[in-house]
Parts: C-alpha cells; structure tokens; sequence
C-alpha cells in the first residue's frame, strides 16, 4: 500500500492516524496535550473508562469494537481471568491488537474475531461488558452498531464508549470535516442520537458526555 492509501485509506486499510492514536494514548502528557488540541477533551476519561475493565471480576467476558490497535487493553490485567474478545473489520487491527496483548502480558485473556459490528457473530446476552472507544463515529450505520452491541449484553452488562459527535459547536467542525475526507469519520450522530440509539438498544441509566469533539457514553441492559 502507498503512502497515500495509508494516510487516505479508510480503517478497514490501517491508516496512519491509527498508529498516531495508539501512540497518544499510551503517552498521558505529550499524547494528552495532543488529544485535547485536536479534539477538545480531556485523554484521562479514555484511561478512566477503560479502567472499569480491570475491575471485572473473574469468569466476565468483555467485547471491545473495533479495537483497533488495542488501546483499551490497558485497563486488562494480567492474571485476571476475563475472557476478552478483540473484533474489528481490518485483519491489521487485529494483529496489532494481538501484538499489544502479549506485549502487557495479557494475551492468554484475549480473542481476536475479524467481523462487522452490524451483524456481530455472538449470541444475544454473552458479555458483562461492551466497550467502543473513539469507534462508533467510524461506522458506517452507528444505530445499527449501537443495537448490535446492546443485544449481547447480559442483563446488568455495561455499554461504555465515545465517539466524535455532530453538534459539538464550530470550532470542532474541521475535525469532523476532514475525518469524512479521509473515509475515518462516517455519518456518527448527534449526543441525543446517541441517548436514542442506546434506549432503543435496551439501555437504561443512559448517560452522554460531550466535552470537546467527543461524546463519552454508557447504558446498562434492562
């Protein structure tokens, strides 16, 4: 692949931005300085939402779409004893997920399903746990994706994620504009399509957090 299908390729062509966000998020004060220029937010609500991984207790089963480069992994510890399953459309990602999950020492937890997050290929009620973290705005149908991730969660299960949201004002417009551009910003949604989206899911105690671009999100099952 060219260096121009790296940096224009959509996710499903592992594109460059994807190593550069992996990169932020592992580096809290240069990674952290980076993320809010570019988005508005703040990268210690990533680190805080994929902290309540780690406090799973043995035997929970945790989806993580699209995984991407494997960045909420870091909430995983080793020796735990969750059964983690990685799903994203690009074989790449998952390698790299693969590759980050025997890096921290976790790859005897982890799963990786190449699969599209419309038509996941699980049954209904089989994880405590689903996150999408900076995902759902790269689908290209997020209701869809949101009522998928909603049905394999088991009653009590958590849906916990974020996305870059219509709606966030001006100054983040240029963000969303050149996301579509480069085929890594789909149609996303609005924060009270979201809140919609996760109702319709089954969701309660449904709640939305727009700071910045982004808009942090979390929903039990009924």
């Amino acid at each position: 692949m060219g260096l121009a299908g790296r940096l224009l390729g959509g996710w499903d062509a592992d594109p460059l931005w994807g190593t550069a966000y992996d990169w932020i998020v592992e580096h809290p004060v240069v990674g952290g300085a980076l993320w809010r220029a570019g988005t508005g937010s703040d990268l210690r609500l990533l680190h805080e939402a994929a902290d309540e991984i780690g406090r799973l207790p043995a035997g929970s089963g945790v989806l993580d779409v699209p995984c991407g480069g494997g960045v909420a992994l870091r909430g995983l510890r080793p020796g735990q004893g969750v059964a983690y399953v990685a799903a994203d459309l690009s074989p790449r990602m998952l390698d790299r997920t693969r590759e980050a999950a025997d890096a921290r020492g976790v790859g005897d937890q982890v799963t990786t399903v190449e699969c599209d997050v419309a038509a996941l290929p699980f049954d209904e009620a089989s994880y405590d746990l689903v996150v999408s973290f900076t995902g759902l705005h790269c689908f290209p149908d997020p209701r869809a994706a949101v009522l998928e991730m909603g049905r394999v969660l088991r009653p009590g299960g958590v849906l916990s994620g974020s996305a870059v949201l219509d709606g966030t004002g001006w100054r983040h417009e240029p963000l969303r504009r050149v996301g579509r551009a480069a085929n890594l910003i789909g149609p996303s949604g609005s924060a009270g399509d979201v809140r919609r989206w996760l109702a319709e899911a089954g969701l309660e105690q449904v709640s939305v957090r727009v700071t910045g671009a982004l808009g942090w999100f979390r929903g039990v099952r009924a």
